[in-house]
């Protein structure tokens, strides 16, 4: 086995590890319980630096987690832990006048097992359930209420006579979402770290395939020809369960500005925004800013509002006024009616050359000028 000097025993004081360049390779380096030990420096996962990881004790033993999501492995024999029969790559490590010298071959190889099951197999492969003629029409409830002591939602009322509109006039296959019923995570900021460890699916989802949001990806990328969202307005914007949502969405976004790779193709989106008082354009403006950056188009009048105004504090009211509404009556029906005309449309559009006049991620690297 050849060795070769990496780097003064100085730079790694004991309780300290850090990847570092080795022979046109990476390997991270760790110095604990007196030991210093070598691992290849990409995680078996997406790739992650385990060099800028965290330690974590397991079971009395001393493993490197990645900092990208949470991978671990055993700083000295580079095993996952108990369950897990990945491995990382080690390298056999020598001290010498002051010197730390590695193998330059690993001395065990990595190994990533394959799993037998990929409960997110449909959505890492994109297995959509569209077809030329389909009409799968999702709605999307993103008010928040308290299951125990139930309320009327005006905006989820207008969603349900939306559904049941496509169902029984056009034809449509319908399914509804309640944001509040699927218990999932925030978004955890992986692109904060690196742009390749926030995923697709999620890097929530990739490591834990049954969060809520599991769902919404499926029915929104892969089922869904037409999206229905239905908010509330919350000091003048839409309701936080919503942002909740976007924010785990931007694993939609990323892969046109890293892969430009487009996943929403020939689908429609629509809005239903209620609530006391106003400010109706600006909700609406956010909701189409945001669903034409991943891809949905929109037919014209694409929203239903309501708002009965600044004074109007009697919301007891407010509900039986709401389902009265001749206004709402039609204009659920014709929202419904315009949806449905443009999907059926846009269906016949070729998307195979379809262009993204966004940012990208080549376009960071190597200047804005060509």
């Amino acid at each position: 086995m050849t060795f070769s000097k990496v780097l003064d025993l100085s730079e790694l004081p004991e309780n300290s590890h850090r990847p570092v360049d080795f022979k046109g390779k990476r390997i991270a380096l760790f110095h604990y319980r007196g030991k210093i030990t070598a691992l290849g420096n990409a995680c078996l996962h997406r790739g992650g630096s385990l060099g800028d990881g965290f330690i974590q004790e397991i079971e009395g033993e001393p493993y490197i987690a990645c900092p990208w999501h949470g991978w671990q492995y055993n700083i000295v024999t580079g095993k996952a832990p108990a369950g897990f029969k990945d491995c990382q790559s080690t390298y056999e490590v020598k001290v010498e006048n002051g010197e730390i010298l590695v193998s330059e071959k690993p001395a065990t190889p990595a190994f990533r097992a394959e799993h037998d099951h990929d409960p997110v197999e449909d959505l890492r492969h994109l297995r959509y359930q569209t077809t030329p003629a389909s009409l799968n029409v999702l709605g999307i409830s993103t008010t928040n209420l308290n299951p125990e002591l139930p309320r009327p939602s005006t905006s989820e009322y207008a969603l349900e006579q939306a559904l049941q509109i496509a169902k029984t006039e056009h034809g449509a296959n319908t399914k509804m979402l309640k944001l509040r019923d699927l218990k999932f995570r925030h978004c955890e900021g992986y692109y904060s770290r690196h742009e390749q460890a926030c995923t697709w699916p999620c890097s929530i989802t990739d490591m834990d395939a049954s969060d809520g949001m599991t769902q919404v990806y499926r029915d929104l990328v892969l089922w869904a020809d037409v999206v229905f969202l239905a908010t509330p307005i919350r000091w003048g914007n839409a309701s936080s369960l919503y942002y909740k949502m976007v924010e785990r969405l931007n694993t939609v976004q990323n892969q046109i500005t890293l892969h430009d790779k487009v996943l929403i193709k020939n689908k429609v989106a629509s809005f239903i925004v209620t609530g006391g008082q106003d400010n109706i354009q600006s909700v609406v403006g956010q909701l189409n800013t945001f669903f034409t950056d991943i891809g949905f188009v929109f037919p014209p009048f694409n929203f239903v509002a309501w708002s009965r105004g600044w004074i109007q504090e009697d919301m007891e009211n407010n509900v039986e006024l709401f389902k009265r509404s001749r206004y709402i009556k039609r204009s659920v029906k014709e929202l419904v009616h315009n949806s449905v005309q443009l999907s059926r449309q846009i269906k016949q559009l070729d998307t195979s050359t379809l262009r993204t006049p966004k940012p990208s991620i080549r376009d960071s690297r190597g200047g804005h000028e060509e």
